[in-house]
């Protein structure tokens, strides 16, 4: 079949160099490809590709792109929708070194000790709290500080496995922290996803890159949960809260993926603190479940007796060390806000080093010096919930400067009355990547989902990658994965070939592998 850029008598090297030629940002010392150089052999090897495809034509690639999404059942749902939205994918991947992204994961994997560490004293001996270097309120004052979780030993002697966070890329290249997701992290189904159909849309990207695969990640994760489990060959479930949760699509690919039984609460039952699956054949045992189910919402008997979705007894089994929960119930009280403004200091007195991957600055307003600086610079500030909830008057983050009078006098009365519930944080100006919009290549700006999983070795492998989120408009100020914006594959590249690894069947045989007795009753 000849290629698209064949049809359009250019070679597709003369078309990349006319899309290098055409590209315009707004702040080049910010851009990606900038900052790589407009001859930088990787982003014009991905050009390539992408115009051995597509030819002249940037739509018709956008369009491809999505169909091959499309076509491996990418999707999502917005909160409150019934019907899922197709995951939007650019065809044009963020490129990052190999040498740069080593500096990357080394930050990801100090966070996640750091983040160990502190939920096991929260939960613990509670040293950072009586020493001062963590405020009380904190904990005290988080909804997702779970009371019933203290004292209890995680089986494995560990809280946190899969754990994820936004980077942003600063003015001078740097990456900092914006949020932790600890709680049940989402987006690496979305990130493997992007990853198969990019693949599928630019064939021959991986050999002339070396393009780091994520398959080793995923089974590092698999073999991390199995080696905390009591039996060597164990059962593994993932929890999900059922169909109409926006990541659904996701959950049940991860599950085909990694080989594990998707489940939801109904299918469970706690019988002598032991889990098991209701199945046609009986029950039959599980050893470890992921979440991706409210913690509180888990276990009626330990945490919201209301909850319909739980799996009474279940923290019972945890405790006796029946069932590994990855992340443990609790974890999450970690993703507050307010947390950032304290975790440089901790990490000096945990680690005697400095954060690898520094966060965006951050005030907790329960601090009067603090919430003064606040209160005198609002314009020049993201104000936000310290606890990730909404407060009397806000709902979610929101620039200070774009707040009305009315907002701004129902803000400062609040803080008079609850300083403890607000944050202040930096304005982050975010760095840009090339996105097809309206035929051409055009710089918009992006933020990046990495995930960490822990291995059985008990140390942190990070997925070579992970995912844009990148902003509909040139406004370098925010970029949330919502109406109208899209996400992007990462390829971690070098000059060292990567072995062939891969969790998928071949295309062209088939193989049968019979679990027997383990289809859920439902």
């Amino acid at each position: 079949m000849a290629s698209a850029a064949a049809d359009t008598g250019e070679d597709s090297a003369t078309i990349a160099r006319n899309w290098l030629t055409e590209y315009r940002a707004a702040t080049p010392a910010t851009d990606m490809l900038y900052a790589a150089g407009l001859d930088d052999p990787a982003w014009n090897a991905a050009l390539e590709e992408l115009a051995e495809r597509a030819g002249e034509d940037l739509t018709a690639a956008r369009e491809r792109a999505q169909r091959h999404a499309e076509d491996i059942g990418t999707g999502f749902r917005i909160a409150g929708e019934g019907e899922e939205r197709p995951w939007p994918l650019s065809p044009v991947p963020l490129l990052i070194e190999k040498r740069e992204w080593q500096g990357i994961a080394e930050g990801i994997a100090q966070r996640a000790d750091l983040l160990e560490a502190i939920l096991a004293d929260s939960y613990g001996e509670q040293a950072l709290v009586r020493g001062g270097s963590l405020p009380a309120t904190l904990l005290t004052g988080s909804p997702y500080f779970l009371r019933p979780m203290m004292g209890l030993e995680p089986p494995g002697g560990c809280h946190l496995h899969f754990v994820a966070f936004d980077l942003c890329r600063g003015p001078a290249g740097e990456w900092r922290v914006l949020a932790d997701h600890l709680r049940a992290p989402a987006g690496a189904g979305y990130a493997l996803e992007n990853r198969l159909a990019i693949a599928r849309m630019l064939g021959g990207l991986q050999g002339r890159l070396n393009v780091e695969r994520h398959a080793p990640f995923f089974a590092a994760f698999r073999e991390g949960i199995a080696a905390r489990c009591k039996r060597a060959d164990p059962r593994i479930g993932l929890l999900t809260p059922g169909r109409l949760n926006p990541s659904y699509a996701e959950q049940a690919h991860l599950a085909r993926y990694l080989g594990f039984l998707l489940v939801e609460g109904g299918d469970l039952a706690v019988l002598d603190d032991r889990v098991y699956l209701r199945t046609i054949a009986g029950l039959k045992r599980v050893d470890a479940l992921w979440r991706r189910v409210d913690p509180r919402m888990i276990d009626p008997l330990a945490f919201d007796s209301h909850s319909a979705i739980g799996v009474p007894g279940l923290i019972d089994a945890m405790a006796q060390g029946e069932v590994v929960i990855a992340n443990s119930p609790g974890a999450g009280m970690l993703e507050a806000p307010a947390f950032a403004a304290f975790l440089p200091r901790i990490c000096a007195r945990l680690t005697g080093e400095s954060l690898k991957l520094p966060n965006i600055a951050t005030w907790w307003c329960g601090q009067p010096r603090e919430c003064a600086e606040v209160a005198r610079d609002l314009d020049n500030m993201v104000i936000a919930p310290a606890f990730g909830v909404a407060t009397n008057v806000l709902t979610d983050a929101m620039l200070g400067s774009a707040m009305s009078p009315e907002q701004r006098a129902a803000l400062i009365a609040d803080l008079d009355r609850r300083p403890q519930d607000y944050v202040g944080q930096e304005v982050v100006r975010l760095s840009t990547m090339p996105v097809v919009n309206a035929g051409r290549l055009e710089a918009r700006p992006f933020t990046l989902r990495v995930f960490a999983a822990r291995g059985a070795d008990g140390r942190w492998h990070v997925m070579p990658g992970g995912f844009a989120q990148i902003g509909e408009k040139p406004d370098a100020r925010a970029a949330v994965m919502g109406e109208g914006n899209w996400s992007a594959d990462v390829v971690i590249h070098g000059g060292d070939a990567v072995a062939p690894v891969t969790l998928l069947q071949p295309s062209d045989s088939t193989q049968l592998r019979r679990n027997p007795g383990t289809l859920p009753s439902r």
